[in-house]
């Protein structure tokens, strides 16, 4: 009687297994949208679809309670900047250009084969610094970038300043 009831007891979690398995496959292949099979979190979006994506999930304004105070101070402003992406020999950036001409370095990734050095000038400023330092090879030079916003345009340039 013991070894029937073990044998039933393996089966039933041979099967909720099997079924659980089975689920989260059928789940993972149904989830793209458009049926081009695979899900859908494993393209990455353009920026367009980003936007799309941001603006859908941001919450509509809604009428205040009675219980939330006011508050007294306005929110802090910063001047209306486009970010955009600028690549470089050593890496990439993401940059904004700000309505008064200023410059600002959101962030930075290294390409392969470089790291970019600590000592980041990412502004806000009429310019941005930064310099993409091969791993492991001391042959090739550093290459130092400075980065300016023209007409709302970031602009990458060689730096040519030797602090």
């Amino acid at each position: 009687m013991r070894k029937w009831r073990n044998a039933v007891v393996t089966a039933a979690w041979v099967a909720v297994g099997t079924a659980a398995g089975a689920l989260g496959a059928w789940q993972l292949a149904s989830s793209d949208s458009d049926g081009a099979g695979g899900a859908a979190h494993s393209r990455p979006l353009d920026e367009a679809a980003v936007r799309k994506a941001l603006t859908a999930s941001t919450p509509t304004p809604t009428s205040r309670s009675t219980s939330t105070p006011p508050t007294s101070t306005p929110p802090a402003s910063t001047p209306s900047a486009e970010r955009s992406t600028v690549r470089f020999t050593g890496g990439s950036a993401t940059v904004e250009c700000r309505a008064d001409g200023t410059v600002r370095l959101v962030s930075w990734s290294p390409a392969d084969g470089f790291h970019i050095d600590d000592d980041v000038e990412r502004g806000p400023g009429a310019v941005a610094r930064l310099e993409a330092e091969p791993g492991d090879d001391d042959d090739q030079p550093d290459l130092p970038y400075e980065i300016r916003c023209a007409g709302g345009t970031p602009k990458v340039l060689p730096d040519g300043d030797d602090d």
